[in-house]
């Protein structure tokens, strides 16, 4: 070979992307980028293959691909090689994936840096400011990915971007009980709580960490820890598609997402520690009008504390959350800095007090 001929190969990256299947086995791929395109691919792994000249085909599949490829190209062109091939543990998706993770368009958990944000107690328009302005900083990479349990000021109901203000909140019912009524950027139900009585945390991570996944798979895999930090305290925890973790006795709280142009995933969660679910039911209208004594009872039976399931203080729940979370991935605590503070409080007056926005649907 030429000098002239080796040199852009000297000149193009050498990438390199491991993807552990659930359940299933390591795939590894590794390859350049030339002229915007997957050059020298080698797929390789742990997995069973049948027969062996289908890696070969697999590798030649994805030659020549654009490096910006969706997931979806990349797993058809794998699924086309594939014929008559036997796959254990790992499937077309897995390799793709792969690729991506080689790109650095897809990543995992062990990637990333993560902080464990403390921003205080906090009033209801704060919260909803918080939550926007940290999601937009990691987006923009001005902010680590970033875990934040909130601590709450005064009772509230957080109602859903698309939630129709009128038919989900008893206006009177919540003044009555001291309730903000604030609505947030991402969908969902209607969540109503009070201080000390709720355990409400949020992620903000990079699009990659969820690269490829549908909506309902990355909510399962954003609260994944959350499940087996619950379990490790005793509590029989799993998740319910779409966005609810629940026990054999009921339901204990729900999720809400919002994919942020930026870059960034918005993931947020409230759990019932101890929960007054009579008043609940007195703020939010869950259809109360063609609830039925049984209903109404039914509809209380549905929150299951988890105080009531673990009987330890608010406090020891999250600090165990927060242990596992760390065990698993590393956190860095760090505080509220005074940059954010302002930015997020000029934001709760602007957008989040603004009649306009919380009636926007009506």
């Amino acid at each position: 070979m030429t000098s002239g001929s080796s040199e852009p190969e000297q000149r193009d990256a050498h990438r390199h992307g491991e993807y552990k299947v659930p359940g299933g086995k390591l795939v590894v791929a590794d390859l350049t980028v030339r002229e915007g395109r997957l050059s020298n691919v080698v797929l390789s792994g742990d997995f069973f293959l049948e027969p062996d000249e289908a890696l070969g085909r697999f590798s030649q599949a994805l030659e020549g691909l654009p490096a910006d490829a969706t997931l979806a190209t990349l797993e058809q062109a794998v699924e086309t090689a594939r014929r008559d091939a036997v796959m254990v543990g790992f499937d077309p998706r897995a390799v793709g994936l792969t690729v991506l993770r080689a790109l650095g368009r897809s990543s995992a958990w062990h990637d990333h840096r993560f902080e464990v944000l403390d921003s205080g107690r906090q009033h209801p328009h704060m919260q909803m400011a918080l939550d926007e302005v940290l999601a937009r900083q990691v987006g923009a990479g001005e902010r680590a990915p970033t875990l934040r349990v909130w601590e709450w000021a005064s009772n509230s109901v957080i109602i859903g971007s698309f939630q129709s203000l009128s038919n989900e909140v008893d206006i009177e019912a919540a003044e009555r009980h001291g309730a903000t009524v604030v609505r947030r950027i991402s969908g969902g139900g209607a969540m109503f709580v009070e201080p000390g009585n709720t355990i409400t945390y949020s992620l903000y991570v990079p699009t990659t960490l969820v690269e490829g996944m549908s909506f309902a798979d990355s909510y399962a895999f954003l609260d994944a820890w959350v499940i087996r930090a619950l379990r490790e305290l005793g509590v029989d925890a799993s998740y319910v598609p779409l966005n609810d973790i629940a026990s054999p006795s009921g339901k204990i709280g729900g999720a809400a997402q919002k994919r942020l142009a930026s870059g960034a995933v918005l993931h947020h969660v409230t759990m019932s520690y101890d929960i007054d679910a009579q008043k609940m039911l007195d703020i939010i209208r869950i259809g109360r009008e063609k609830l039925s004594d049984k209903g109404i009872k039914s509809a209380v039976k549905r929150v299951d504390p988890i105080r009531s399931q673990t009987g330890l203080p608010r406090e020891k729940v999250i600090e165990a959350m927060i242990e596992h979370f760390r065990a698993s991935y590393g956190l860095t605590p760090v505080q509220l800095d005074d940059a954010t503070r302002a930015e997020a409080e000029e934001l709760a007056t602007s957008k989040y007090r603004d009649p306009q926005w919380l009636a926007r649907v009506p």
